[in-house]
C-alpha cells in the first residue's frame, strides 16, 4: 500500500487501498460502500451486519452476508422481532453466521426497538441522516492518515447515545461511524480514489429523508 492509501489496479485506477487483493471485496468498495441508503431494511441490516463484524474483519462478515440474510428473514426488522428463544439456540447452531449469543440477541432486540425509533422519527433512514455532518465540520481533505485518526466522529458518539437510550445494543460509536461510511452519510473514499466523485454526485442529488 502506498502511504496515500490508494492502491493501483492493474488497469491504472486508484482506489481505497483497504478493497484492493479480493474480488469480492473490490466489488463492494466499487459499488456498494459509501452509496446513500435511505431504505429502512438495509439500514437495519448494515447497523446489524457492522455489530457483528465487532473484533472481526469486514471481509469475513461480506462473505457471510447471504447466509446472515437467510438466517435473519432478510433482515426485515419487524420478523426478526418476532424471534424468540428457540431462534436463538437455532442460530448459535447456524455455522454460515457468526455465533455469536450476544449479538445475536442485540439484533432481534434491535428489530424490536426499531419500531420505537420509527414513532419517534418517522423512519429509520429520518433518525439514521439527521446525524449527517454538517459539511463545514468535515476534514478539508479526506486522506489515510485523516481516516485513520477517525474512528469515530462526535456525529457517531451522538448517535451511539441516542439509540443506547431507546434501547439498540452493539451501537457503540465505532459502530455508528461504521454505518455512516457505509451508508453514504460520509464520503470517506479517499482523495484520488475513483468512487470518491460518484459517491459525491449521488449524495449531491439525494433528497434527504425527513
Amino acid at each position: 500500500m502506498a502511504a496515500s492509501g490508494l492502491d493501483e489496479r492493474p488497469d491504472g485506477t486508484l482506489a481505497c487501498w483497504w478493497g484492493a487483493g479480493f474480488g469480492d471485496y473490490e466489488s463492494y468498495h466499487d459499488v456498494e460502500w459509501a452509496t446513500p441508503v435511505t431504505d429502512d431494511v438495509r439500514l437495519y441490516e448494515k447497523m446489524c451486519l457492522e455489530g457483528f463484524q465487532s473484533g472481526l474483519s469486514w471481509l469475513t462478515i461480506l462473505r457471510k452476508r447471504e447466509n446472515f440474510r437467510a438466517a435473519f428473514a432478510g433482515f426485515d426488522f419487524e420478523k426478526v422481532a418476532a424471534f424468540t428463544s428457540k431462534d436463538v439456540e437455532r442460530l448459535l447452531q447456524d455455522a454460515g453466521i457468526v455465533r455469536h449469543r450476544g449479538k445475536i440477541e442485540a439484533t432481534i432486540n434491535n428489530a424490536q426497538v426499531a419500531s420505537t425509533t420509527i414513532d419517534e422519527h418517522g423512519s429509520l433512514a429520518a433518525f439514521f441522516w439527521s446525524f449527517e455532518p454538517d459539511p463545514e465540520s468535515r476534514p478539508k481533505r479526506v486522506d489515510h492518515e485523516t481516516l485513520m485518526a477517525m474512528p469515530t466522529t462526535p456525529e457517531s458518539t451522538a448517535m451511539s447515545k441516542a439509540l443506547k437510550k431507546m434501547g439498540w445494543r452493539f451501537v457503540g460509536p465505532t459502530t455508528c461511524y461504521a454505518l455512516m461510511q457505509a451508508s453514504g452519510i460520509v464520503n470517506d473514499h479517499l482523495e484520488g480514489c475513483a468512487q470518491r466523485d460518484r459517491i459525491e454526485k449521488l449524495r449531491g442529488e439525494l433528497v434527504r429523508p425527513s
